[in-house]
């Protein structure tokens, strides 16, 4: 048996709370090792937010291309290089995986370990043959992309949210398995790079977690590029057809069936626990196989934390972050953080974006909250007009006796960052009238809010 190597704690996954965990024990004095399986920077830098992104404005640059005579300006025929587009994206991702190592090398106290971890008992971490053992342990590993329980399509070639960007072609026709952020993401993406789009979406409405307007609003925007969008359409069978896959869907008309080039399966997520040995530390999951967590983070486990997508919950990066954050303020700082009721911001890359905070007509109902709803079309907005880019429209909720700012979806040009405006009034408890009322700079996109809560008076 090899000898146990102690470490005051370990951290496994190097992702967005793993990272930036690891180096802060490490600075107070902990003697930390941090195990990472693949590379460092975890999903956002290197499968998720970080590449997306990249080529989410590749393809809007060849959108903005194709409109250029609606702006008076003439040009050739748009061209998309898919090989020219995944070395962009690439090089950005080798940038920023780069520097996140860079910082953890240069953390004194703190090992970095590549390897699998599982545990082998409490608290008691193998790693391709060592054995590490501590008083404090903390999971970020993350998850994947699921697998979508439909017959005949682990047989056939098919892509996930990180394959498709190795592509070095652009789809001739690309088939969406799944409405939600991921899916629409890269639907309207390819769609504009010049792919045909169907996507395939079981539920009754894009995005499901979303109001049922925003839902219908982003379904006009992806139509209107083209995107066409089966609803209500449950995939059944998939088999290899023609050099492409052939994908049989019950529809409310009936059976359809597609023939694509690709497909891509983007209808949720799984967490990354099943390798983990969780049983042999104690550590409870849910039916999903999401670690189950309090308030602080902490498992079932004495001394076992789990932060980021591994817990199940909001998969943003934001939000494993700020697991970090709180993380380091209870054990570091004396702090008694929590995750209850801390705000969500969020934003949703489609174009124009959705950016989303605090609560939605759904929840609100749900919680038998009373509200009153401030609303107002983007082609309103004198900025977005002159952008020529005057799609969506915008919304916030408001609490009917005090004038607080409960939720707000924006669904715009910037709508990430205009939500942001609306977050940092939550935050500094700025009432709905204030913000009607302010002076913002003219032509912006945030002055916008004045007529936006003016029409509450109306």
């Amino acid at each position: 048996m090899n000898a146990l190597e102690r470490y005051d704690a370990i951290v496994i996954g190097a992702g967005q709370a793993g990272g930036p965990l690891a180096s802060a024990l490490a600075r107070s004095g902990k003697r930390t090792a941090l195990v990472e399986r693949e590379h460092v920077g975890g999903t956002c830098i290197n499968e998720g937010c970080t590449p997306t992104k990249t080529m989410v404005a590749s393809a809007r640059v060849a959108y903005l291309a194709r409109r250029a005579a609606d702006y008076g300006v003439g040009t050739g025929p748009v061209a998309v290089d898919m090989t020219r587009v995944r070395e962009r994206k690439r090089a950005i991702v080798k940038s920023f995986r780069a520097g996140s190592l860079r910082r953890i090398e240069a953390t004194e106290g703190l090992d970095l370990i590549c390897g699998e971890a599982r545990f082998t008992g409490a608290r008691q971490v193998a790693v391709d043959g060592r054995v590490l053992e501590a008083e404090l342990v903390f999971i970020n590993t993350g998850g994947r992309p699921a697998a979508p329980d439909v017959e005949g399509l682990d047989r056939i070639p098919s892509l996930d949210s990180t394959s498709i960007m190795e592509l070095d072609e652009v789809p001739e026709h690309l088939i969406v398995l799944g409405g939600g952020y991921i899916g629409l993401e890269f639907g309207q993406m390819f769609r504009r790079f010049g792919s045909r789009v169907t996507v395939v979406q079981r539920g009754r409405q894009l995005l499901p977690q979303e109001d049922e307007d925003v839902a219908e609003a982003v379904l006009e925007v992806l139509r209107e590029d083209g995107v066409e969008i089966l609803l209500e359409a449950e995939a059944r069978r998939a088999e290899s057809a023609g050099g492409g896959v052939g994908l049989t869907a019950r529809t409310p008309t009936g059976e359809r069936v597609l023939q694509g080039s690709h497909v891509l399966r983007a209808a949720g997520r799984v967490p990354n626990t099943d390798r983990l040995d969780l049983q042999a530390a104690g550590v409870a999951t849910d039916a999903k196989g999401f670690i189950t967590v309090n308030s602080q983070l902490q498992t079932s486990a004495p001394g076992v934390y789990a932060l980021g997508d591994v817990k199940g919950g909001p998969a943003f990066t934001h939000i494993s972050y700020d697991d970090f954050r709180i993380i380091r303020t209870n054990l570091l700082q004396g702090g008694g953080a929590s995750i209850t009721d801390r705000l969500l911001p969020y934003a949703v890359f489609i174009d124009p974006q959705l950016g989303r905070i605090g609560l939605n007509e759904k929840d609100a109902r749900r919680q038998g909250r009373a509200y009153r709803v401030a609303r107002m079309p983007m082609n309103y907005v004198a900025r977005a007009l002159e952008l020529d880019e005057s799609r969506g429209f915008m919304k916030a909720l408001v609490d009917p006796g005090s004038g607080a700012i409960l939720g707000a979806a924006v669904l715009g040009i910037e709508g990430g960052e205009m939500m942001a405006v609306l977050q940092l009034a939550m935050m500094g408890n700025v009432r709905y009238d204030q913000l009607r009322d302010a002076i913002f700079a003219h032509p912006t996109l945030a002055e916008s809010l004045n007529n936006l809560f003016s029409s509450l008076e109306s």
